[in-house]
């Protein structure tokens, strides 16, 4: 085997170097993008904890989270592995990346690369994916094909945009067929709770904090669209003082109806009492995932749609599947589904050309 050359050890270390530093960008962007902060503005990091801006010597990839042992310098509050975990996954990829693809299209990648690694990391936190991640990624896919026509296997510029363009509306419309036909298929859920459950609506501002027995979460993240209902079979209800018996409760997002009366949530700060039954309204995944495969497909083209969402759904019923056999996914539960399209696309960056190969084999065969 014939050794690299002194100049490719060169690119190699640059690549990696190079991809710890963009991690230490994204990990700003997890942090900041979900909280609606600038990435710009501070533009120096600071500790989550005390806000204190850190100074250059504690702020260098990899090797500052090491030496203070994953501690701030200042309030000794634990920082994340998280942090050290995304500039490593970064470094680690940028450097595949470089080896396995020409220069031209590994570029391109690495932009790819660090759209999934923000939107994996913020869709498992928050159960999002930002439109800076999603609309910002397909324009750059779309200027990425321009750029760069092999990406898209072409030789004219003007015919990659064309498959580029294409490629994201696909992906998005993909998705979007999964999403309504998941709608009127599975929109919703029954419950039937093993004995009659203490539950509240509590308002919090502009929201509200819904509680059934030891299941706590938001009122809004029930409800996704504005025909979402949810029904409670309720032995006793409490509206603001009120006391209804063997009642069902219709709730809306901003209403409430029992019987025949109509409340508006707006002017009601606490409903409870015991539940026995629930239905819940649910979504096969967040819109913010159709972006997502959109920004994919303007990258990768039309097979790799295909492929992000076949290894996607196959990674998520797997973790999905095992959690439920552990015990540990409650009934009000979400699974994000952006990091596994994130999967399904790498998948088809690394080894797409041999599953083409291997199911070209299976059809001559």
């Amino acid at each position: 085997m014939e050794t690299p050359a002194a100049y490719e050890w060169i690119f190699r270390v640059f690549a990696f170097v190079l991809g710890a530093a963009i991690g230490s960008f994204l990990n700003v962007c997890i942090y900041r993008l979900p909280l609606g902060l600038s990435v710009n503005e501070p533009r120096l990091s600071f500790c989550p904890s005390c806000k204190k801006t850190l100074p250059w010597q504690q702020n260098i990839p990899l090797l500052s989270w090491l030496f203070l042992r994953g501690k701030c310098a200042n309030c000794g509050c634990k920082i994340a592995f998280r942090y050290f975990a995304v500039e490593l996954l970064t470094a680690l990829l940028f450097l595949a990346l470089w080896l396995v693809f020409p220069w031209q299209i590994a570029l391109a990648y690495w932009v790819l690369v660090a759209l999934l690694i923000v939107a994996t990391f913020i869709d498992f936190a928050h159960f999002i994916i930002p439109d800076e991640v999603t609309i910002g990624g397909t324009v750059a896919g779309v200027l990425a094909s321009v750029a760069v026509p092999e990406l898209m296997g072409q030789d004219s510029r003007v015919r990659a945009l064309a498959w580029s363009l294409g490629a994201a509306a696909f992906g998005y419309a993909l998705l979007w067929l999964v999403l309504e036909g998941g709608k009127k298929a599975f929109g919703k859920k029954r419950i039937r709770l093993e004995a009659p459950t203490p539950f509240s609506w509590v308002r919090k501002g502009d929201d509200a904090d819904f509680i059934v027995g030891d299941e706590r979460g938001l009122w809004s993240d029930n409800f996704a669209r504005e025909s979402d209902r949810m029904l409670l079979q309720c032995d006793r209800a409490e509206v603001d003082g009120r006391t209804f018996e063997n009642t069902t409760l219709e709730l809306r997002y901003n209403r409430l109806t029992i019987a025949q009366e109509e409340f508006a949530l707006d002017s009601i700060d606490r409903i409870s009492g015991v539940v026995r039954e629930l239905q819940i309204p649910r979504e096969a995944m967040g819109r913010g995932d159709l972006k997502f495969l959109a920004s994919i497909g303007a990258f990768l083209g039309w097979r790799a749609v295909l492929c992000s969402v076949f290894a996607g759904s196959l990674a998520g019923s797997l973790v999905g599947l095992t959690t439920m056999a552990l015990g540990r996914r409650a009934w009000s539960a979400k699974i994000p589904f952006g990091p596994y399209l994130a999967l399904g696309a790498l998948v088809w960056m690394f080894f797409g050309t041999f599953l083409v190969n291997w199911y070209a084999g299976l059809l001559s065969r």
